[in-house]
């Protein structure tokens, strides 16, 4: 196995990844709306753009299967430029692996006691700080990745502003994307990014996070199916790490 390290065209800079942005290291800290006050700091790394998409992870899922992995759950995605969804946080974590090692990375993750390392250079899932740090773009004590008010330009979710002042959408899900039977997936990147070069931070689907609570892990992010106050920035649940939902897939990190 040759394990090479890529560069940008001065030769000196290491290059982004495919598909990624770079997060500054630094700490976001302030006063959020709804949750109080906050302090996230983290080191530099990198995330995918957007949610990983059933395109990318069939890519990645072919090469694993062919490679020795099993997986729970194939993966399903409304379509090739949506996002994957009714993947496990096993799966996904697995996937990080394949993808770690189909592109002479180290893997992060011990597959039997599912640790995590932190110094590899492979890709794996944010911790809920990273999330929360990418998710918020620089941006000081607000509630969503752009500012304190959300509607159906801004983000694919179920909107209901009868109910939260904040909501400045319509009742219902997003009208463009309300076809074809469940899930109500939009492709990926189809909103305005935040100001790290982030899609999708707020709505479409729950994103999986590495950080546990108890026997679940930690999700982010709103999806098409639930309410504003989902999407909020702050916001965080913890299914069991085996469930896999039609509105639930994830993103990557690396350093």
């Amino acid at each position: 196995n040759v394990r090479a390290t890529v560069t940008a065209d001065d030769g000196r800079t290491p290059a982004v990844p495919q598909g990624m942005v770079r997060i500054p290291g630094g700490t976001n800290s302030g006063t959020d709306p709804d949750f109080g006050a906050y302090s996230l700091t983290v080191e530099a790394f990198y995330m995918d753009a957007t949610e990983v998409t059933k395109a990318k992870w069939d890519a990645v899922y072919a090469w694993a299967v062919a490679h020795g992995y099993s997986f729970a759950h194939a993966g399903s995605g409304k379509a090739a430029n949506h996002p994957v969804q009714t993947v496990s946080w096993y799966d996904c974590v697995k996937w990080c692996n394949a993808r770690s090692e189909k592109e002479g990375r180290t893997p992060c993750y011990n597959l039997s006691t599912w640790a995590c390392n932190f110094s590899a250079n492979g890709y794996r899932l944010p911790t809920n700080a990273e999330w929360e740090y990418a998710a918020r773009g620089g941006l000081s004590g607000r509630r969503f990745p752009w500012g304190d008010t959300i509607d159906h330009s801004r983000a694919n979710y179920y909107g209901y502003p009868s109910s939260y002042t904040y909501d400045q959408g319509y009742k219902g899900f997003d009208t463009r994307y309300a076809t074809g039977g469940y899930p109500y997936t939009s492709p990926a990147g189809a909103f305005v990014a935040n100001v790290y070069g982030l899609y999708d931070m707020a709505g479409n689907v729950w994103e999986w996070c590495n950080d546990s609570s108890g026997s679940g892990r930690g999700v982010r992010g709103g999806c098409w199916y639930v309410l504003a106050p989902y999407a909020r920035c702050g916001y965080s649940i913890w299914p069991t790490p085996d469930d896999a939902f039609d509105d639930a897939g994830f993103r990557s990190v690396c350093r």
